[in-house]
């Protein structure tokens, strides 16, 4: 990926946001770590330049870094004005979009970035509009060489890069996994269209509260209410000023991988499953800690690991672009740590 000629290696698009935020202070954190062996000039983007500056100055607070300001590059760019999209894009040999909802706001940006030859990362959880860009701008972006890459949160980071540890770690051949997660300040997910919810007290609890969103949704004043007092009607769960800094340094979260196959020189035509594995991504508060850890160090893993990314540009999933890449052995050095729970052979 050709950087020189572009001032900014990264650029936070979407900074001033409250996910943004905690990505500009992981780029800055990650700029520190790099200091001494390569540079990383980068720049935070948005409409206003003094929620900007706000950032940087918070950031440097925050990091003992009352230099940073000065260091990092402000630019002024609006999901509404299509020129400012491809100014900043020139100016960025990797774009990570931080502005959301993205079946709103999402295309320009990945629009302006395949134009200019730029590869954008987001933290898209929503599928229908990742579909929709693979669809739109797959070939696009192979043609320029750019690469598209939804989902580069904790959404699909740790889920993708989990089931191709666990095949790595298998010696012999994956076929199946099933994967839960918990999280370990709330509810308890299964990653199979499942959900755990504790006892019978949280069923009762849970079945309350969708019997009373199910009535506030039917009535216009009910859903103004919804948006507009989300701690009062969510009984304090949900919040518009997001999780405090106790909330966050309490959570963290767990996803393990359990999987079958097949050792080597076994058919799988006459044969059942013989191998089990079962593996852990272990991380900190999913949201915005791991997020930003995620898309930072996928950001890097396309600066750095060029001749291990698929041959030509596109739109990808994670796991399709950086399969081959050293993310892995990045987000485990940055906290997100992998590991075999068991293997053996049945």
């Amino acid at each position: 990926m050709v950087t020189k000629a572009r001032p900014y290696h990264l650029v936070v698009f979407g900074a001033s946001g409250f996910t943004g935020q905690f990505v500009a202070q992981e780029v800055a954190r990650e700029q520190v770590v790099l200091e001494q062996s390569s540079r990383l000039p980068w720049a935070v983007a948005g409409r206003s330049r003094e929620k900007l500056q706000r950032v940087l100055e918070r950031a440097a607070l925050k990091l003992g870094r009352p230099t940073l300001p000065s260091e990092v590059g402000i630019i002024i760019c609006d999901t509404t004005n299509p020129a400012s999209l491809d100014e900043m894009a020139k100016q960025a040999a990797v774009v990570l979009n931080c502005v959301g909802p993205y079946r709103f706001y999402g295309e320009p940006v990945v629009k302006a970035c395949i134009e200019n030859g730029t590869s954008c990362i987001d933290i898209c959880g929503e599928p229908q509009f990742l579909e929709l860009m693979y669809w739109k701008y797959n070939e696009k972006a192979a043609e320029k060489g750019s690469y598209i890459i939804g989902s580069s949160g904790f959404d699909s980071i740790p889920a993708d890069l989990g089931v191709i540890y666990t095949r790595n770690k298998m010696n012999g051949t994956l076929t199946a996994v099933e994967s839960f997660l918990t999280i370990h300040s709330g509810p308890e997910v299964q990653y199979a269209a499942y959900v755990t919810v504790g006892g019978i007290t949280s069923v009762i609890k849970l079945m309350f509260a969708g019997l009373f969103l199910l009535f506030f949704v039917k009535f216009g004043i009910g859903r103004q209410l919804l948006i507009k007092f989300p701690w009062l009607f969510s009984f304090g769960y949900f919040s518009k000023q997001g999780p405090t800094q106790k909330q966050i340094d309490a959570s963290s979260f767990t996803m393990t991988f359990f999987g079958q196959g097949y050792s080597q020189g076994v058919s799988p035509e006459k044969n059942k499953p013989n191998m089990r594995i079962c593996t852990q991504v272990k991380g900190p508060e999913a949201g915005y800690v791991a997020t930003p850890i995620a898309m930072v160090q996928a950001a890097m893993t396309l600066l750095k690991d060029i001749s291990d990314l698929p041959k030509t540009g596109g739109v990808f999933t994670p796991g399709a672009a950086f399969s081959r890449t050293k993310l892995i052995d990045r987000l485990h050095q940055h906290g997100i740590e992998f590991s075999v729970i068991s293997s053996s052979e049945v």
